[in-house]
């Protein structure tokens, strides 16, 4: 077994790899099923769209010239690098971990496209009128949402004890 793999750290990975197949089934369905830059209208808000993304997140850097799919894929590699480690100090504070391995899948979803690409596969698009979100995958969703529950953990989690704050 690999070494940084304790047994508390295995639901936090195991939800990390469904974050990641997730990820890459819903790409492989919407890019079996469209063609690129091709659209179908769900809700009047909400499209399905087929876009490859070269850049980061809204496309931060998409007409760089080429050097940012590596660049991405270094740091999405540092990125599981270091998240691994804090998984392994931190298996046990569960909305912690959970921030953390939604994070994870969600940065492996998009390096394994960058890596087989050399861009990501976006597809949910949100609109209205004239104004549209950058369309975005599930892996920009688990990212999302795990920074903003890395946010929350830190702003309302659980204080560690100090002299100052110590109630006994």
């Amino acid at each position: 077994m690999l070494k940084f793999m304790t047994p508390a750290m295995r639901p936090w990975l195991g939800l990390a790899l469904a974050v990641i197949v997730l990820d890459h089934l819903t790409k492989w369905w919407v890019s079996a099923s469209l063609d690129y830059q091709e659209a179908i209208s769900v809700l009047p808000f909400f499209s399905l769209v087929r876009v490859h993304n070269t850049g980061a997140a809204f496309s931060f850097l998409a007409d760089a010239g080429g050097w940012q799919r590596w660049f991405f894929i270094a740091v999405g590699v540092i990125a599981t690098v270091i998240i691994v480690r804090l998984l392994k100090r931190h298996a046990h504070e569960k909305r912690l971990a959970f921030s953390l391995a939604l994070v994870l899948g969600g940065a492996l979803g998009n390096v394994i496209d960058r890596v087989l690409l050399g861009h990501v596969v976006d597809f949910l698009y949100f609109h209205y009128q004239d104004f549209g979100w950058p369309a975005f995958n599930v892996a920009d969703s688990a990212i999302s949402v795990g920074a903003a529950l890395l946010i929350w953990d830190s702003l309302f989690g659980k204080k560690p004890v100090t002299p100052e704050n110590d109630a006994s």
